[in-house]
């Protein structure tokens, strides 16, 4: 009897040791996950500018029309958070719409293009000009970073009381660090909440929202609801009809402003999936052409939007490396080097300017081409396709980051 419970408690440590020793491998290839990815999902090299052919152009002023600026950081501006109150309120046609930062150099939009601002904060200050949108998009490369003191200064001088601030996304630590939104709701991106809410106790944080709204005072949740808050400064400008016809532009999925909004953070899971995609699935190295008269909208939302895959590497490019005019006139500098590059694909926004030669250039890389004619949401175009590579729950994790539902 004893020989067998001594065998039978062998055959039980056996049991326990392989157990052990299997959950002890889950936890070490987890582990090198974690290691070897959290890296990529929550840290990336900022790039840096390397060329030296700067075009400026002095943009025109039409006194008759409404004067809209929006505020950039040179060391780096989240990119839909510009890019689509610059096309939105373009798109009216009753606004002058300018991009001003500190520095009279290239800005970097995360991660993967250049532009220039149309002024700096000291020739906005020399022209007297009172805005009557200020617009602040997330402009802190680190949330731990407290806000730069010319930014938040240089808003508060050209705030009267009477124009409008309308906050973007983590461009609420800017505007939260002016004290103007003090006792007053303001809301942003849902990752972001807890921390920012402790750095700025003073002002009334808020979830659950795209847009709040105090008097003059705005701001929207997280980066994909800078359509939200532009569409709604918009119908405060111009009225319902200007803001429905911008609205119908851009394919937006709702018959009205959705202010409606769930305040979901990236989670612990999400991060995991994201690593898992970043280990086990095909990482692209991703590429976006830039053509003159691309549209600043579709643009933004195809990078901004596939960044959040986390790829191997996601550029734009230019031929010849030449600077490039947007719809409304921006000037764009691309990230990438196509001598340098080699990319797995390549994204055309509009495939009737897309020459035999400039597939040449790509004869190794998938081509992405984007129909004109089918009139959808441009995240959604991505989302869609992003949900056929990775599955549904990687395309619900990018929806996390961009806070968009």
């Amino acid at each position: 009897m004893q020989l067998y419970m001594t065998k039978t408690n062998n055959k039980i440590m056996k049991k326990i040791k392989k157990v052990l020793l299997t959950l002890f491998t889950v936890l070490l290839v987890f582990s090198l996950v974690l290691y070897f990815s959290l890296p990529q999902v929550f840290s990336q090299k900022i790039k840096a500018y390397k060329g030296n052919n700067v075009a400026w152009s002095t943009p025109a002023f039409d006194s008759a029309k409404k004067t809209i600026i929006i505020i950039a950081d040179n060391d780096g501006t989240e990119m839909f958070d510009l890019m689509a109150p610059f096309y939105l309120f373009n798109r009216t046609q009753k606004a002058n719409v300018y991009v001003v930062s500190e520095k009279k150099s290239p800005i970097l939009l995360f991660n993967s293009l250049f532009i220039l601002p149309h002024y700096s904060f000291a020739e906005i200050d020399s022209l007297q000009l009172t805005p009557d949108v200020i617009v602040v998009p997330n402009v802190t490369v680190h949330l731990h970073t407290p806000p730069k003191s010319s930014t938040v200064n240089f808003i508060k001088r050209h705030y009267t009381g009477n124009n409008i601030i309308l906050s973007i996304c983590d461009g609420s630590a800017t505007a939260a660090a002016t004290g103007l939104y003090d006792g007053k709701p303001i809301t942003t991106h849902a990752s972001d909440y807890n921390t920012l809410k402790k750095k700025f106790p003073g002002a009334g944080w808020v979830r659950n929202v795209s847009v709040t709204q105090s008097g003059n005072l705005y701001s929207t949740a997280g980066v994909s609801n800078a359509v939200e808050g532009s569409l709604t400064g918009i119908k405060r400008l111009f009225g319902e009809q200007t803001m429905q016809a911008v609205l119908h532009d851009v394919a937006y999925p709702h018959a009205d402003i959705q202010l409606e909004h769930q305040s979901q953070a990236v989670r612990k899971g999400d991060v995991i999936k994201i690593a898992s995609k970043i280990l086990f699935k095909k990482n692209y190295k991703i590429a976006v052409l830039l053509t003159d008269g691309v549209n600043e909208f579709e643009l933004a939302s195809v990078l901004d939007t596939y960044m959040r895959t986390f790829p191997k590497s996601i550029n734009s490019f230019s031929v010849g490396g030449k600077n490039i005019t947007s719809k409304y006139g921006l000037t764009l500098y691309a990230s990438g080097d196509l001598k340098e590059d080699q990319v797995n694909e390549v994204h055309v926004l509009d495939p009737k300017t897309f020459t035999p030669s400039e597939q040449d250039l790509f004869a190794t890389a998938g081509i992405i081409r984007y129909s004109q004619e089918q009139k959808l949401y441009p995240i959604e175009i991505c989302l869609k396709r992003i949900a056929a590579l990775y599955g549904n729950n990687f395309k619900n994790c990018v929806k996390l980051t961009l806070d968009y539902n």
